[in-house]
């Protein structure tokens, strides 16, 4: 028998396992772990989520250790996620679960590769990588006999697609959806008008604080940034003087080690301070009711919104678009570009598995499994791939 402690800890704005809207495919519950709890289970034991350990977060996943790869990245939103829902008083198992799989859908390279993939499927549906997490989740994750996908819980569906807020907008209408959405046969239940639950916008923000801190961390630690040009901004600034100064003696990886733990903790208080007085004035009383407000309720402050933007810009202009970044990303996008075209012109050089179902050079479905296929893949599986396809070596 499942003992629910949380229950007595929960805000009724909260998403209840016991009250969960059910999976698409119906199944007994489990006599050891709630429906949340499951999802969770069934995204770590996922195969997509054993390749993110091989995918880009900033730097090729094959730079170096010391970086963060999308399955660092997901850990690190896990456990902020989790911090936020308990203090929030939301449901922790479905923060985690979230925050876990938010990014299954990102193909090898990081954003370069995606907007490669998106240039390549701009004539066959496009690409998106949150509409690609759908896909993977309820599709191409083929584990069970009774069913493709992972047959998440409706909640857990619904946070992933919106991730970033409501697909939909005022006037618009599916015709504005990325394609692999309206793929989805119960897309319409997922409510694609309206803001996500607490858990799904709790994971949103904590995907923004690991990201925005740890780029710091990596970009330090590659040499891209110096810690000199960040003392000149706002709250980062801040932070940094007051870690050097009260630890003069000690070597710059524990400077910025002890820096990016407060920061993160300053960020984690703020969500904390706004989300609270946000959901003071809202008073939620149900999931549904949190769902339907104009605005989400889990949120910066102004003043921590502008100093993430600060942050941004000096990130954008000293690491995302250093040289160094932009030649390794340059190669990214070629293998990428290159891979696509040479399987959708000639699909007969994929595995047998990936070409069934195909129906034929340059098609639209062609095109949808190439990018499945490629989407799927890790950094350095790519970059072989397009070595044995791509030089005389390759095979020899």
């Amino acid at each position: 028998m499942i003992i629910a402690a949380t229950d007595r800890t929960r805000a009724p704005y909260a998403c209840h396992p016991s009250q969960s809207r059910g999976r698409r495919f119906a199944q007994a519950d489990s006599a050891m772990r709630n429906a949340f709890q499951r999802d969770r289970d069934r995204v770590i034991h996922s195969a997509a989520f054993r390749r993110l350990k091989g995918k880009t977060q900033v730097f090729v996943a094959h730079e170096g250790d010391l970086y963060r790869t999308r399955l660092t990245h997901s850990l690190e939103v896990s456990q902020i996620a989790r911090t936020l829902a308990r203090a929030l008083r939301g449901d922790e198992d479905l923060a985690e679960a979230l925050a876990l799989a938010h990014d299954l859908g990102h193909p090898p390279f990081g954003h370069e590769g995606e907007r490669e993939l998106a240039l390549k499927m701009k004539d066959f549906g496009g690409f998106d990588h949150n509409a690609q997490t759908l896909r993977a989740i309820t599709k191409l994750e083929v584990r069970y006999p009774e069913f493709d996908g992972l047959n998440l819980t409706w909640e857990t569906l619904e946070g992933v697609v919106k991730h970033n807020g409501p697909l939909l907008g005022p006037g618009q209408s599916e015709a504005d959806l990325p394609w692999a959405f309206t793929d989805y046969d119960g897309w319409r239940d997922l409510e694609f008008e309206t803001h996500a639950g607490l858990e799904a916008q709790i994971a949103a923000l904590a995907d923004d604080i690991a990201y925005n801190n740890h780029d710091i961390d990596d970009g330090l630690s590659s040499g891209l940034l110096e810690i000199e040009p960040l003392l000149e901004l706002p709250l980062v600034g801040d932070i940094f003087r007051r870690v050097r100064e009260r630890w003069p003696d000690k070597p710059q990886t524990i400077i910025v080690h002890e820096a990016v733990r407060e920061l993160i903790g300053v960020m984690v208080a703020d969500v904390l301070e706004e989300s609270g007085k946000r959901l003071d004035r809202a008073r939620p009383e149900s999931a549904q009711a949190l769902r339907e407000l104009d605005h989400p309720v889990v949120a910066f402050s102004e003043e921590m919104v502008m100093h993430l933007a600060a942050l941004r810009r000096h990130l954008f202009a000293h690491m995302y678009r250093h040289y160094k970044v932009n030649r390794m990303m340059s190669q990214a996008r070629r293998v990428t570009g290159e891979l696509f075209d040479l399987y959708l012109s000639n699909p007969g050089v994929l595995p047998s598995d990936v070409q069934a179902g195909m129906t034929g050079a340059g098609t639209a479905q062609t095109a949808r499994a190439v990018c499945d296929y490629i989407a799927g893949m890790t950094d350095r599986f790519a970059v072989e791939e397009h070595r044995r396809l791509f030089t005389v070596q390759g095979y020899f």
